[in-house]
């Protein structure tokens, strides 16, 4: 009788352990979500993501804590909560440079493929040439000009290697045949409030950071990297128009959760990205920001299926500039 008690006492146990998580999963969130993003304060990824936050609140009912934690082109940020617990209460929000840290960082501190579980997809968001407000050149063909003129001069601010602002200077250099100068910055927050003191010359930003500044007149702008101009800045060509031949960089962003998050917490982080990305708040605050909500894309398959791709394309990318991990 002994044995049969200590049997059904273990198997009650052992039900109860197996039962706990989907306890916890029916109950989740019960307290405040932390989204890491891997920049400082200010830049681009920090104004997408609070916005990003309030609207995911409205849907759980719960705060969404913006926590970023910024260095080494996002790299430092994404390990981190790739190590957090696969709880649902910490997520990610990071734009392309997870799918260019693999090829940049010998050691970037993550799997792109397996460290994480694919929320989705959030936004498109084009980038701007941009220079501090006294630069010399008034328009593209002066920027190249004065470029070519003072090669060892010129400096470009970035958020960090493998950073989006450190990919399209790449672009840049490789496109007018000269290394511009890169100096990088844990975001590019920190790198506009130089370029607004006017300790560096340019930068190549996201408009979620840049638009504001544009549109105050408080920096110059040369010219857009998406494919058509821009609704918010009417007035500034593509790249393309610019005589840039193939210069579009299109920044993505997407949500993810810690791999081993359990399926039915990753079904309402899907739902909640899903009904943020049509709340008419958050969607009409990209749009001043020149960013496109990608509604049809916020979904786990989605966000696979674009990290699959982007690593490809970054790696033969680097391999043909001649770009060496670091």
């Amino acid at each position: 009788m002994y044995q049969f008690h200590k049997r059904l006492g273990a198997l009650f146990s052992t039900s109860l352990f197996l039962f706990a998580p989907f306890a916890q999963s029916a109950d989740y969130p019960e307290r405040p979500i932390t989204m890491i993003v891997p920049f400082s304060a200010g830049g681009p990824s920090d104004n997408a993501a609070r916005s990003l936050a309030e609207a995911l609140r409205q849907n759980m009912s719960q705060t969404i804590l913006v926590e970023n934690r910024g260095g080494a082109g996002g790299t430092i940020g994404i390990s981190y909560a790739a190590n957090a617990a696969p709880d649902g209460y910490t997520i990610l929000q990071m734009h392309a440079g997870f799918t260019t840290a693999p090829s940049l960082y010998k050691k970037p501190g993550y799997d792109a493929k397996n460290s994480f579980d694919p929320i989705g997809l959030v936004l498109d968001v084009p980038m701007t040439l941009i220079a501090r407000s006294d630069f010399p050149a008034n328009n593209i063909q002066e920027l190249v000009d004065y470029v070519k003129a003072h090669p060892d001069d010129v400096t470009i601010g970035n958020a960090g290697i493998g950073s989006a602002a450190h990919l399209c200077g790449i672009m840049l250099s490789r496109a007018i045949g000269v290394d511009i100068l890169n100096i990088p910055y844990k975001g590019t927050g920190p790198a506009m409030n130089d370029l607004l003191g006017k300790q560096i010359d340019l930068m190549c930003d996201q408009t979620t950071n840049t638009t504001q500044h544009i549109l105050a007149h408080t920096v110059k702008a040369y010219a857009v990297t998406s494919p058509q101009r821009m609704p918010a800045l009417p007035e500034l060509p593509t790249m393309t128009e610019a005589g840039f031949k193939d210069f579009e960089v299109g920044i993505w962003v997407g949500l993810w959760a810690p791999k081993g998050t359990p399926a039915p917490i990753l079904d309402k982080l899907v739902a909640s990205l899903q009904a943020a990305t049509v709340d008419t708040a958050f969607t009409e605050r990209m749009k001043s920001m020149g960013a496109t909500v990608l509604v049809d894309d916020a979904n786990p398959e989605a966000l696979s299926a674009k990290v699959d791709q982007e690593l490809v394309k970054w790696a033969e990318l680097f391999r043909k500039a001649g770009v060496e991990p670091q």
